[in-house]
């Protein structure tokens, strides 16, 4: 048996598997259900019968169901039974998730992870998740295919939007509640007449607006103001999209290694040398305080000239473009030196509709760039192993995201590196995927 730790995986021998969540059986502890995802190799699902759970209990290829859950006096048992020889060929990984109705994971004792060999009884793995704090969904591990295999990876991180928000992640349709109807508009109120007086005309009535759904109940529509509840405003004309900082002249690698300052350029050409084809984006971080570990992910968000993401690479889905990009691996604490994580690109099997491709790097776990210190991203000659570029994050804010930087086709065919340190709130790529249209020219 392998006890594992956060972000690390093993090899699997075993062809069928148990994947029991465990937890201890406590007053006062959610209702945990067991989840499975089968994702291509784009990490998406191919339809909603790709995810099994409490309502749809089975896959249709036999490859992975979910068992009754099992309770005792001291613990609670779901499990998902999982059939490696029986997985169809377009499926590149299966995530093993988990919901918790009527509370937080960091309300449920001694989660862990425990795999099993189906035909031995033999433990495979273990895996202890002790830092949930207010997530409502959690990841606990994925199967995924590697060299004619399978490997069993340990993920431990979770989402704060319940079983909702971790199957949307992976390209589920969740039917959303439909909208209350509008209050019906008062009765207007008989005229009175005064014989003393002559009769005023009415005043102009103001507008009739629908009253809005009560708190909790409907759809919002995220970026709406609620409906006016008084006479009209003019509203101002809106002001006018301020051009793109440019920061100083782009330059090129003529000179050799560029350290970049916030919002410059440069060219990744050099005089009388070939075109860069294979480059690997390095990026690194340490915590502010010593021996605390900070989770943060890198990602590449790969965007169209017209802002379009038309793919990513992160820590859930390594590879975009048909392989061009590829993620070598997540670092789940920022210790150590040299590069946390590595993002390789092969600019030259890029299709021609990518037009950029924005490098960001997330807090999963909810840590802000405050907690963070020495960020840096570095661009590397995968051929010859040289630093051609570096730019080294100065400043932070209390964000749980920031842009780095963006490769960005020019006009020649050519590639250029712009250093962005933007900072936005988003714990993964998801969440940066439309601010970073802004990125592209």
């Amino acid at each position: 048996m392998t006890q594992m730790t956060k972000g690390s995986n093993i090899p699997l021998t075993a062809v069928h598997l148990r994947a029991e969540l465990v937890w201890d059986a406590r007053p006062g502890t959610p209702d945990v259900d067991a989840s499975a995802l089968l994702l291509t190799e784009h990490g998406t699902v191919r339809s909603d019968d790709d995810f099994v759970f409490f309502n749809q209990p089975a896959h249709a290829s036999g490859a992975v169901r979910k068992l009754p859950k099992q309770s005792t006096a001291s613990t609670v048992r779901d499990t998902v039974e999982v059939d490696l020889g029986r997985v169809e060929p377009a499926v590149d990984r299966i995530v093993l998730g988990a919901s918790a109705d009527g509370g937080t994971f960091g309300a449920v004792r001694h989660l862990r992870l425990v795999v099993t060999d189906v035909g031995t009884g033999a433990e495979v793995a273990r895996f202890d998740m002790s830092d949930a704090t207010t997530e409502t969904a959690f990841l606990s591990g994925e199967l995924y295919r590697r060299g004619g295999g399978w490997k069993l990876r340990a993920v431990g991180q979770g989402y704060a939007s319940g079983l909702e928000g971790l199957a949307t992640d992976f390209g589920i349709t969740v039917d959303e509640a439909p909208a209350a109807p509008p209050a019906p508009p008062a009765p207007t109120p008989a005229p009175a007449y005064v014989r003393s007086a002559p009769t005023a005309p009415p005043p102009p009535s103001a507008p009739s607006f629908g009253a809005p759904a009560p708190a909790g109940t409907g759809t919002s529509i995220p970026g709406y103001a609620p409906p006016p509840s008084g006479p009209p405003v003019a509203v101002p004309p809106p002001a006018p999209v301020a051009a793109p900082a440019q920061g100083r002249a782009t330059v090129n690698l003529d000179k050799g290694r560029v350290s970049l300052a916030k919002n410059q350029r440069v060219s990744l050409t050099k005089s009388g040398a070939p075109a860069l084809t294979r480059v690997r984006l390095g990026l690194g971080w340490d915590p502010a305080s010593g021996g605390r570990s900070i989770d943060l992910d890198a990602s590449a968000i790969v965007l169209d000239a017209q802002g379009k993401d038309v793919d990513k690479a992160w820590f859930l889905s390594k590879k975009a473009c048909g392989g061009a990009i590829q993620h070598m691996g997540d670092n789940v604490t920022g210790q150590g030196d040299g590069d946390d994580e590595v993002i390789v690109v092969e600019l030259d099997r890029l299709p021609e509709k990518v037009a950029a491709v924005v490098l960001t790097i997330n807090s999963f776990g909810g840590h802000r760039f405050t907690d963070v210190r020495n960020a840096y991203c570095r661009l590397v000659d995968a051929a010859s192993g040289a630093e051609l570029v570096r730019f080294d994050l100065t400043d932070s804010k209390p964000s749980t995201g920031v842009f780095m930087c963006v490769l960005r086709r020019s006009s020649g065919g050519t590639w250029e590196m712009e250093a962005l340190g933007e900072f936005h709130d988003g714990k993964t790529v998801k969440a940066m995927l439309k601010p970073a249209a802004q990125f592209v020219s």
